[in-house]
This record gives structure tokens, C-alpha cells and sequence, in this order.
């Protein structure tokens, strides 16, 4: 009588994961956003925790993790458009949208480094601001929300930062018609003309 239990694939790996089952973290602090946040997911980003979460939870996670788990400092927000991606990395349990807004941050006093992701419809290109919680993201929500069209709410000052106010569109949007006009950017004296080498 045959065994009915299928032979592994000779070309099976021990870190293929079932579609919909994420890995387990092994990182305590993702292991504590994923308890602490329904729907958060894991995943290990070349040895570094990342942990994907819903965009409206995005300023209650930085909250969680500047108050519960000693992290005092973002140190960057950013986003990304996926809109011509002809490959993307697709993490088991995590509904990719066109953009996902990516925030880095660190705890000095545990020496510690952790990326949370939200992934962002294009339909809707809303999160909260973490500028209430920590400050100096202030010019880098900017950033995005002039290049990107992604809005920060509850941002103290949401307006562009690097385009003019008059722009139409957001240039680092993959869709945005490059070369369409010269800019002149805020604060610039004016056309630089450039010298001919003799």
C-alpha cells in the first residue's frame, strides 16, 4: 500500500511560505506591533524587522512605539510608487497597493532599528501625520506630499516644499509627464545660465 503524503518538490526551500501565512517575527518589537495591531504583518527585509500595517493606523503605531517601546526617533518618511513596476516584492498576507508610505525608525537607548510600511491606494493616498509625534519628520511628509501627492492629515503645514505653489501634479508620481515644462523651484533667483568651455 503507497504513502497518499505527496514527495517534497526537489526544488522545495524551507523559506517558501504558504500563500496568506506570514512568517512568525523574531524581531520582540515587530512580535509587539503585530500583537498590538490587528491585520499588522512581519517580514524579514535582508535581516532588518518590517512590519506592514493598515495606512490608519500608521500615527497610532508611531505612538506605540515612541511610548511602549523606547523608540524616540523617526528617521525618515517616504514613499514609493509601484504604478510601473513590472516585479514587486509581494509579502504573504499584505494586499499591495500603488504606493506604500515607509517610515524608519530608531531607539537609540535599545539600539534598535525598525521599517513600518502602509500600503496606500491610489484611490485614496491619505495617512495620518506623524509630525505631532515626532517633529522632524515635518519636512520629509512634505516632500512626499509635494512629489507624491500623498496627503499627511494632521500635518501643521502641508504645503509644497520643493515645487511652486501654482504646480499642477506631483513629479515623482510614475504617470507625471516629465520634461513637460522648466521649473523653477522655490526660493531660486532665477535661470542659471551656464559658462562654454573655451
Amino acid at each position: 500500500m503507497s504513502d497518499p503524503t505527496p514527495a517534497p518538490a526537489d526544488d522545495a526551500r524551507e523559506d517558501v511560505h504558504e500563500p496568506g501565512a506570514a512568517p512568525a517575527p523574531w524581531d520582540e518589537v515587530a512580535a509587539a506591533l503585530v500583537a498590538a495591531f490587528e491585520g499588522a504583518v512581519f517580514h524579514d527585509s535582508h535581516g532588518q524587522p518590517v512590519v506592514y500595517v493598515a495606512p490608519a493606523r500608521l500615527a497610532h503605531v508611531a505612538t506605540f512605539l515612541r511610548d511602549e517601546q523606547q523608540f524616540t526617533t523617526c528617521l525618515d518618511v517616504t514613499a514609493v510608487d509601484h504604478l510601473l513596476d513590472g516585479e514587486r516584492l509581494v509579502v504573504a498576507g499584505v494586499e499591495p497597493e500603488r504606493f506604500e508610505v515607509v517610515a524608519n525608525f530608531l531607539s537609540h537607548l535599545r539600539n534598535r532599528r525598525i521599517r513600518v510600511i502602509a500600503e496606500v491606494p491610489a484611490a485614496d493616498p491619505t495617512v495620518p501625520s506623524l509630525t505631532p509625534i515626532y517633529p522632524g519628520v515635518s519636512y520629509a511628509e512634505r516632500e512626499v506630499y509635494d512629489l507624491l501627492g500623498i496627503v499627511f492629515e494632521g500635518h501643521p503645514d502641508l504645503t509644497r516644499i520643493l515645487m511652486p505653489d501654482d504646480w499642477s501634479g506631483h513629479p515623482l508620481r510614475k504617470d507625471d509627464a516629465p520634461a513637460r515644462v522648466p521649473v523653477t523651484f522655490k526660493g531660486d533667483p532665477g535661470p542659471r545660465v551656464g559658462r562654454v568651455a573655451e
